[in-house]
């Protein structure tokens, strides 16, 4: 598996020197940096071990002042060699670009200790033991250490055999279905127009296919591709690459850019991360920190929210968020680096665990929650990452970065979720998931809410999907609410009858008075038969109006009851019935019907008459031709 190896150490300790030697590549490409004998910018290279095996090189800056650029390169580095001059020894870049490794989470490397044929034996052997126990707190403690001369070739050999071994040795984890790579070098190259290099991290890549430039989503394709050097048709990762691309100019692209597919990243103004601050640092880390932020190749200013406490103190950790001005993408376990104002210099790190951050309060509930996303199981981390994300959920393709699981491992994990009733799919389409909890804590919101307004109002049978989902559900994704909804007429918990929604075994109740005044209602419309009652004059003796007893008219009119012919005008259902059936008896006999036929046949006043034949026309019983009706249906 492709492996790539960076430099480490203080300026002028002969990393560059030493990867010439190896390699015979001058990683001292710009005339400024020749001039002024020191690395300035990232340089790249590679050495053959035999048997095929190709190592990429990183070279990177010693200079304090080029920090950053040190960590830009060593973002995608897979071990480390920490260069240390003999005739110096440990010195203050030293130190921090070892912290920044670890802080990065390089956990193997080799030390070379350069410039032997400047020192003498026994200058050497003092210099091997201060290293020695100078590294015996950190990741390289017990890690071999060569000493080597650039310049007589002591030593090379040696090197090379235990780069042989370490490249052999090391298994980096790397996703194969997301090709992900930041851009740390962009220029034009004659007769290819812009090109492009990066360590690429994960998955990989073919000429002709298409590409987004993140976080401007900017689409781009692969005109042609270099590894190592070589024009190849496809590249994969762990990797120096070098892509041609096309329709993009170089003032379009920045360092720390990510070429990845279209569709899976989803850049943030915030992140979650888990962060250590160092134990060499002075200082305390202040809740709202402004500071120098970097991840892959990218450096931005950025501020830190500290969730449960106010400062995070030297050799502490804990999960807080970042936040920047523009937005930046990220994969879940992707490492960061913190560096401060004054003095300059790496204090922090940790790595991303939510590159979409979640919405969340300080001291809330929801900072426990946040730290299972720093969880070892992928189950744990998944299901934090939805509860997290609350009703609007989260895509499968969202989930694929907030996770870091492959395509398949993802889809195994939450078949157990699923399983375990802690993730739900509530929309097939978009493969969007809800958290488990959510999804019945929903549940027993709804029938809370049914519980009310069947208290408030007892004598309406239900509430109507649409209502519910305009109060209830107005906060909800459409297809959420369609889901719990569902999934509770399944339970049996709630009852649907047409478009009514009641809980399992309510029923309609009145009140002691409410029952007073429906019987007074229709015992009137039972006596008015053909000829109903004014219904002011049935509600002035109960001192009511048609408002106050709207809901008992309503409610007689659900039960079949009463049925209103316009405005205040009601009927007897059994009235009604009988009418109904004098008419329909009529064209038994008849084509048509006049309203005189209608008078003589029901006996009605023109006050009823003209109001129940506009009502048979609208209920579909009879047509209206001219002045005469016809029969639309018989029974």
């Amino acid at each position: 598996m492709p492996v790539i190896m960076g430099t480490a150490g203080h300026i002028d300790h002969g990393k560059t020197t030493l990867i010439k030697a190896l390699t015979g590549i001058d990683c001292d490409r710009l005339s400024e940096e020749k001039k002024r004998g020191i690395t300035i910018e990232l340089g790249f290279a590679f050495l053959d071990l035999g048997e095929g095996n190709r190592l990429g090189i990183v070279d990177v800056p010693g200079h304090e002042k080029f920090v950053k650029n040190m960590v830009a390169g060593a973002a995608g580095i897979d071990f480390v060699v920490l260069a240390i001059a003999a005739d110096e020894g440990i010195m203050p870049q030293t130190r921090e670009h070892l912290e920044i490794c670890q802080l990065l989470g390089v956990t193997t490397g080799v030390v070379a200790l350069t410039k032997t044929d400047m020192v003498d034996a026994e200058w050497l052997e003092m210099v091997e033991e201060e290293v020695a126990s100078y590294l015996e707190p950190t990741f390289l403690a017990g890690a071999p250490i060569i000493p080597v001369s650039a310049h007589t070739g002591d030593g090379l050999d040696a090197l090379k055999d235990q780069l042989r071994t370490l490249m052999a040795e090391f298994k980096p984890r790397r996703r194969s279905d997301l090709f992900r790579l930041p851009v740390d070098r962009v220029f034009t190259m004659k007769g290819h127009g812009t090109v492009v290099t990066g360590t690429m991290v994960s998955g990989s890549i073919s000429v002709g296919d298409d590409i987004i430039l993140y976080p401007a989503g900017v689409e781009t394709k692969v005109r042609s591709l270099q590894s190592h050097g070589e024009a190849v048709e496809t590249a994969q990762a762990g990797r120096r690459t070098a892509i041609n691309l096309h329709g993009l100019e170089v003032d379009d692209i920045r360092r720390g850019d990510v070429l990845a597919r279209p569709g899976s990243l989803f850049p943030s103004t915030v992140w979650d991360i888990e962060l250590t601050v160092l134990e060499s640092s002075h200082l305390p880390l202040k809740h709202r920190r402004e500071i120098h932020f970097h991840h892959g190749a990218r450096e931005v200013l950025a501020r830190v929210y500290l969730l449960d406490r106010e400062d995070l103190k030297p050799g502490e950790t804990c999960v807080c968020q970042v936040r920047f001005s523009e937005p930046l993408a990220a994969v879940y376990g992707d490492r960061i680096v913190l560096r401060a104002f004054s003095p300059l210099r790496a204090f922090a790190g940790g790595r991303v665990i939510g590159p979409v951050g979640h919405t969340i309060k300080r001291f809330s509930d929801k900072v426990e929650l946040m730290q299972q996303l720093a969880a070892e199981t992928p189950e744990e981390v998944a299901a934090a990452q939805l509860e997290l994300a609350g009703p609007v959920g989260l895509t499968f393709a969202q989930l694929l970065t907030m996770t870091n699981l492959e395509t398949k491992g993802l889809e195994k994990t939450l078949g157990l979720l699923g399983g375990q009733q802690k993730s739900v799919l509530f929309d097939k389409e978009t493969r969007r998931y809800a958290g488990g909890q959510l999804a019945a804590s929903l549940g027993e919101s709804l029938l809370v809410f049914l519980k009310d307004f069947h208290a408030r109002d007892s004598m309406k049978p239900g509430v109507q999907r649409g209502e519910l989902a305009s109060s209830w559900g107005n906060d909800l994704p459409p297809k959420l609410f369609h889901f719990v909804v569902e999934r509770m007429l399944k339970t049996g918990e709630i009852i649907a009858e047409q478009e009514l929604l009641k809980l399992k075994g309510h029923k309609v109740s009145l009140a002691s008075d409410q029952a007073k005044v429906r019987e007074t209602i229709l015992d009137a419309y039972t006596k008015g038969g053909g000829t109903p009652p004014n219904l002011k004059d049935v509600l002035e003796p109960l001192g009511m109006d048609f408002k106050q007893a709207s809901g008992v008219l309503k409610l007689l009119q659900e039960q079949g009851a009463l049925v209103r012919i316009k405005g205040d005008m009601y009927y007897h259902k059994a009235a009604l019935d009988d009418l109904q059936g004098r008419i329909v008896a009529f064209f038994a006999d008849n084509q048509e019907m006049s309203a005189p036929d209608c008078k003589e046949i029901t006996g009605l006043s023109r006050k009823y008459l003209i109001p129940i034949l506009e009502y048979f026309d609208k209920e579909k019983l009879t047509v209206r031709v001219g002045d005469v009706r016809h029969l639309r249906k018989r029974s």
